[in-house]
């Protein structure tokens, strides 16, 4: 049971440059409707700005206005999906983490505030005149993707950290963020944000979580309260929801292969167990999805 997950060389004009990809959206549909017209996910990041469009994305089950100046970050292996009032115009871009971090060696994807998905949402919406500004970026980005000049992948590298830069400063200034958290809390909530996701189907006790970050789970617990008013547990919980329902919406099937598929004893206990968290049984919440 697996969820639709797309890569790069699956898109048409992808092979101008291997692990990046730059379009207009409007041609991006055209070229690739068969591809993105149902939920799926990606191995790769993404982002899109909207001048023009009315509509709604779904982000993991989450909706988020569309309208223009909007701007959306995808991390790998989001489910979402697109359903548009009004016809879209804006650009997008994506490429591989390999593709940023190799030549970026100081820092990571993770130092953006929008890729942080545990602490902030994926969308921000700028005033005219900061779409008109960054529009320009992505303009010259996709020009320059689609020419063939020297050392163009070089340009195109530094165009898309000057946006991922601007994006950034927009967004800490026009973005509800919670108080600024201590460089060590930060830090611990990124690593427990990769071991969640790395041990989520077979490990769902926060003191495995706090052994492996070397903390007590007590100080865990701190942590993920002051950050994010959770608990560990809650935090663990949501990422197996949101795992079962990515596996109900993409893959109906039987249900029992659910619950297997994240280590639950049995469906029984899964039925429970998802009951608890959402107030709807997997049944019920499949039928009314799909």
């Amino acid at each position: 049971m697996k969820i639709p997950v797309l890569n790069i060389h699956q898109f048409h004009e992808s092979s101008k440059l291997n692990e990046v990809y730059v379009n207009s959206f409007s041609h991006h549909m055209e070229l690739n409707r068969k591809l993105i017209d149902t939920p799926h996910s990606h191995d790769f990041f993404l982002c899109v700005l909207f001048f023009e469009g009315r509509g709604v994305h779904e982000i993991d089950f989450k909706t988020y206005d569309i309208q223009p100046g909007s701007i959306f970050f995808l991390k790998p292996g989001q489910t979402h999906f697109w359903d548009f009032e009004a016809p879209p115009e804006g650009y997008i871009f994506f490429h591989s983490q390999s593709f940023y971090e190799l030549n970026f060696l100081g820092h990571g994807l993770a130092l953006f505030p929008f890729y942080c998905s545990l602490l902030n949402p994926p969308i921000v919406t700028v005033t005219p005149e900061v779409l008109d500004s960054v529009g320009k970026k992505f303009k010259e980005a996709y020009s320059e993707y689609s020419g063939n000049s020297m050392l163009r992948k070089m340009k195109l590298l530094n165009l898309i950290n000057g946006i991922y830069i601007e994006l950034t400063r927009c967004y800490t200034s026009r973005t509800d963020l919670d108080k600024p958290l201590s460089s060590r809390y930060a830090d611990i909530l990124q690593r427990l944000e990769v071991l969640i996701e790395k041990h989520f189907r077979e490990e769902k006790l926060p003191k495995f979580y706090a052994d492996r970050l070397y903390i007590t789970t007590k100080h865990l617990n701190r942590v993920v309260k002051t950050t994010l008013n959770k608990t560990t547990s809650e935090l663990i919980a949501e990422r197996v929801v949101l795992e079962a329902k990515r596996m109900m919406v993409h893959s109906p099937g039987n249900l029992a292969d659910v619950a297997y598929a994240l280590d639950f004893s049995d469906y029984a206990y899964f039925s429970k167990f998802f009951k608890d968290k959402t107030g709807s049984t997997p049944t019920a919440f499949q039928k009314t999805y799909l």
